[in-house]
């Protein structure tokens, strides 16, 4: 199977044509019951599948909620949609979407949002995710339509806050150009992976995505904690949860990132000098600002719950393990993992390059650090129906275990 016929710095040297402006204008964003009814009138008597994207406002806001969705479909044009004020008034818009196969990039990142829309597509094409398959080296929306279609998107917007209003002129320019090429995105990437036989791939990988739903929340997040590593004091380390997990509440409490209402380099700042009063607390950087200066009672309860807890209930220096421990601790203390772990990356790194498709792409690198950490083969046990089981228990879809079981297993079988 070969990769797109491009070389890697191709995009680079492609002609391409600005794409400036919608070629219908900017259309008035939909902001009413009888705006949303009107626009799913208009998409009903388009055809074609559905071009989808959504603006979140991320760094500014704690949800991930959609501020700006922005649908475009054959014969209908573009809809800009605010759903904030039309949030309850979504049901016929969902009555004509939701049936239509949908067109997004990294499609991940918006699902989640529009789900919570009552906005979820029958099927799903992901052209970021097509891209990774067809083995281009940028995936980019820019980066694909300039290779792809020739023309260009200029970018600006992207990490915006879209929860301002009213929207900028310059800022509904630029979402509604970022669903203008998707259709014709999508024509072109499936042709591409047509010509390496990996439609199938995209398809399976697609309604993965589709079916996925939101991530799992990670458990202790307040460890990631920018600079927390320099706190080597499980009081210390206490400190920062309750502060983490204070600043956590009042960010859901009211819909701001948690980083505006407090940075980290202040909560560690906090927990290095474990103030024992207000003064002590408003003295350290950031603390002394007339606006935490108006929440350091909340940050200096917190900071006395922490210092009150029996050791018992004190946070371990280092995180208890949820599955194997870093691959970079193998080689020392456990070779033969180690030297499994290296026989499967050398392995899936040559596939990788065969079909032209990135090695986390292949199969998940958590599930292959896990296979190899867990192996437990026996004499005469099936090699590889063992490691199809342990792949499919994990979620790898059957593209994926038909590309890589047959290679693992012969690798893992020499090393053994």
């Amino acid at each position: 199977m070969s990769a797109p016929q491009n070389d890697e710095n191709a995009s680079e040297h492609v002609t391409t044509v600005p794409l400036l402006e919608p070629r219908e204008g900017i259309p008035e964003v939909v902001t009413t019951p009888q705006g949303v009814a009107d626009a799913a009138a208009r998409l009903a008597g388009g055809h074609g599948p559905l071009a989808v994207d959504a603006e979140r406002a991320s760094g500014y806001r704690y949800s991930a909620r959609a501020y700006l969705v922005q649908l475009r479909r054959d014969g209908a044009g573009t809809v800009l949609l605010d759903p904030i004020p039309t949030r309850d008034a979504l049901g016929p818009l969902a009555d004509v979407i939701n049936d239509l196969e949908w067109v997004l990039h990294s499609a991940d990142q918006d699902l989640p949002g529009l789900a919570e829309l009552g906005l979820r597509p029958a099927r799903l094409y992901d052209t970021e995710l097509a891209g990774r398959l067809a083995g281009f080296p940028r995936v980019g929306l820019a980066a694909l339509v300039a290779e792809t279609l020739g023309l260009e998107l200029r970018k600006g917007h992207g990490a915006a806050d879209w929860s301002t209003r009213p929207l900028p002129e310059s800022w509904l320019n630029y979402a509604a150009l970022d669903v203008e090429p998707l259709v014709e995105l999508r024509e072109a990437m499936a042709r591409e992976l047509e010509r390496q036989n990996k439609t199938e791939w995209a398809a399976q990988e697609f309604e993965h995505i589709r079916l996925a739903g939101p991530p799992a929340p990670k458990a202790e997040r307040w460890r990631r904690t920018a600079k927390i590593h320099v706190l080597k004091d499980r009081r210390r380390l206490a400190i920062v949860r309750e502060l983490w997990t204070t600043r956590d509440q009042i960010a859901a409490r009211r819909d701001i990132a948690p980083g505006r209402i407090l940075p980290d380099s202040a909560i560690i700042a906090a927990a290095e000098a474990n103030p024992t009063g207000l003064d002590q607390l408003r003295a350290l950087p950031v603390f002394g600002g007339p606006r935490q200066r108006r929440s350091s009672r909340a940050w200096l309860d917190a900071i006395e719950r922490a210092r009150a807890l029996p050791e018992d209930r004190l946070p371990p220096v280092t995180p208890p393990l949820t599955g194997p421990p870093p691959a970079g601790r193998w080689a020392r203390h456990h070779p033969e993992e180690a030297a499994r772990l290296a026989a499967a990356r050398a392995e899936l790194t040559a596939l990788s390059e065969e079909v032209s498709v990135p090695v986390e792409n292949l199969v998940s690198p958590d599930l292959v650090r896990r296979l190899c950490w867990d192996w437990d083969v026996s004499p005469g046990t099936d090699v590889e129906e063992y490691i199809d089981g342990r792949f499919a228990e994990g979620g790898a879809r059957p593209w994926q275990r038909a590309l890589t079981v047959p290679r693992l297993a012969k690798a893992l079988t020499a090393t053994d």
